[in-house]
């Protein structure tokens, strides 16, 4: 059975919140497709969050 690619939204909410845990900048959004673009920035926001509240230890 083949594996499916994971949809391009999905990806690149979780390469924005990777980029929120590592600290990276919200600048450095790599999208320009202001609906991608979005989901990255969903992800980097959540990740930040998350280091602010504590979930994350760096």
């Amino acid at each position: 059975m083949k594996r499916q690619k994971r949809d391009k939204m999905e990806r690149a909410f979780a390469r924005g919140y990777q980029a929120g845990l590592t600290g990276r900048s919200k600048e450095l959004c790599p999208y320009q497709s202001v609906d991608v673009k979005m989901q990255w920035l969903g992800g980097w926001r959540e990740a930040i969050d998350g280091k602010i509240t504590g979930l994350f230890n760096k």
